[in-house]
């Protein structure tokens, strides 16, 4: 019976899948491409050793939207010291997940990977990465945008960031 069942499913799935591509015409949506720059307050938690270290650096984005709800995005950051803490560099790729509130806002969030270096060191941390965010439209080509990201968890520390900045869609 299961053999059966996996070919009418996917069959099923298919006529209705074709179907609504018949009754909506042909997508029209092209893949977009955006840049942006933003100011990054980044903090980092050493567990069980007192004191947060704060700073601001740079980070850019650039991205490609394939539709209003998906696009993938890769962030580079630097910059921000707080005593002996230095960001050398902060490195990921993002899948994005985009929820269009109105014409001009849109919420999402952001799952992926990052690498981080501190302090000139040999070694970099690198962990699973999510945050979440808004971007608002003031131009069809130009957004400002604000988001959350939790770069790093590691056992020793925890590193996080808020961003605000712009973003140019081509």
């Amino acid at each position: 019976m299961k053999r059966l069942a996996i070919p009418v499913v996917s069959a099923a799935c298919l006529l209705a899948a074709t179907a609504v591509q018949a009754q909506g015409g042909p997508m029209m949506y092209q893949p977009s491409s955006y840049v942006g720059a933003d100011a990054l307050f980044w903090q980092l938690d050493p567990e069980g050793r007192g004191g947060d270290f704060d700073s601001t650096g740079l980070r850019l984005r650039g991205g490609v939207a394939f539709n209003d709800y998906f696009a993938l995005e890769g962030h580079l950051g630097t910059g921000g010291s707080d005593g002996p803490v230095d960001l050398d560099y902060l490195a990921g790729g993002y899948a994005k997940g985009m929820l269009p509130v109105t014409p001009q806002l849109r919420i999402f969030g952001l799952l992926g990977a990052t690498e981080v270096e501190f302090d000139g060191g040999d070694d970099s941390e690198s962990d699973l990465s999510y945050g979440g965010g808004a971007s608002y439209a003031v131009m069809p080509n130009l957004s400002v945008d604000a988001d959350y990201m939790r770069y790093l968890e590691e056992s020793r520390f925890d590193f996080d960031a808020v961003s605000v900045g712009a973003t140019y869609h081509f």
